[in-house]
């Protein structure tokens, strides 16, 4: 029922006897209900699939098909089985009683009937129609943004999936650059040497040959070099891994190569976007690559610290250091460095010839 609408609710009475039809009809229309009058169930049926009201005033006793009949059709219906019946008769039996509740009945009342308890009974009816009316509704309307939030869920899913896949393109543009870089140094490098050699081949043997060593160890460090980072091409970052976990695989294959434990201390959020997690990972990748390789360190610490407003990730090694303004290409830094702008966020590198280096990478809390 629409409870918008002007008169109290739209009532269908059904009895074959005129007189009951027009003092009932009478008193309720009195009180603003909006009445119509079936004197048999057949036309009541009718009336009820043309239009069917918000309740029914059902008489149990009627030639043909009695009020019993009327009932289980409309119960049987899809469309008017909720419709609220309440019986009137002049059968007081329990049995009569009985039987109209197990057909679908909602109420019962005995003819000759008080106007009062009729009123009463039929607004609790109304009352209570109104309020399935209005839980449907809301039902309905929580179907349809529950439907709305999947949807919006699963839209946010899938750019997040876009986005990462972005994010290790990017990333894997970034580290065939690298190799790209590094294989063109370790290449000159080796050009060097090798004219060197042809050039002492026949007055100086021995220098020739010191030189063709020198080339067959940077041939092979390029050649590894090059394998580790397209290793790192074929694999994602973390490997479906969390974050800590990624971390701590990372520092035991370190601990392994060089024989140093790094001192941990990490507090990352939960929430934490996936491109936030893979530069941590990258960069500590990258920083602790450099230590095994150059640095010559001792210790080594990383810490990371979610707060409310940012995470901060600093490593930091006692190594011997290097010139942060000189040319660093060679130690992955130009990596660490697009990695942490492409997110909006900070990095720091500061560090000095026999004083270690300390990377300080500020990534702010998204919005």
């Amino acid at each position: 029922m629409d409870s918008s609408h002007s008169h109290k609710g739209d009532i269908l009475i059904v009895d074959d006897t005129i007189d009951n039809l027009r003092l009932l009809s009478k008193m309720l229309a009195e009180q603003g209900y909006e009445l119509r009058c079936a004197t048999n169930g057949v036309i009541a049926l009718m009336g009820i699939k043309a239009q069917p009201p918000d309740l029914i005033l059902l008489d149990i006793t009627m030639p043909g098909m009695n009020g019993y009949e009327v009932c289980q059709h409309l119960k049987a219906n899809s469309q008017t089985k909720e419709i609220p019946v309440i019986f009137i008769s002049a059968l007081n039996e329990a049995f009569d009683k009985v039987k109209a509740f197990a057909v679908g009945g909602v109420d019962y009342i005995s003819k000759p009937f008080q106007l009062e308890e009729v009123f009463v009974r039929i607004e609790t009816q109304l009352t209570n129609r109104r309020l399935q009316a209005q839980l449907q509704a809301q039902n309905y309307r929580l179907q349809q943004a529950e439907a709305e939030l999947l949807k919006a869920l699963e839209q946010e899913r899938e750019l997040n999936l876009r986005i990462q896949e972005m994010a290790t393109v990017e990333e894997r543009h970034r580290i065939a650059r690298d190799i790209h870089d590094s294989l063109g140094h370790s290449l000159v490098a080796l050009n060097i040497q090798l004219e060197a050699a042809l050039a002492l081949w026949q007055d100086n043997s021995d220098k020739a040959y010191a030189c063709l060593l020198e080339a067959k160890q940077l041939g092979s460090a390029a050649l590894k070099a090059t394998r580790e980072s397209v290793g790192l091409i074929r694999s994602e970052a973390l490997q479906g891994q969390l974050l800590e976990s990624a971390i701590a695989n990372l520092t035991a294959e370190f601990h392994r190569l060089t024989g140093i434990l790094p001192e941990c201390s990490i507090d990352i959020s939960p929430n934490l976007p996936h491109t936030i997690n893979t530069t941590i990972y990258r960069i500590l990748q990258e920083g602790l690559t450099n230590i095994c390789k150059y640095a010559q360190a001792t210790a080594v610490t990383i810490q990371i610290q979610s707060t409310d407003s940012k995470t901060v990730l600093v490593l930091q090694d006692n190594g011997k250091g290097f010139q942060v303004n000189e040319n660093t290409k060679g130690f992955g830094l130009r990596g660490m460095q697009e990695r942490v702008a492409a997110l909006g966020s900070d990095l720091k590198i500061i560090s000095e010839l026999n004083t270690g280096c300390k990377i300080i990478a500020t990534f702010p809390q998204s919005k």
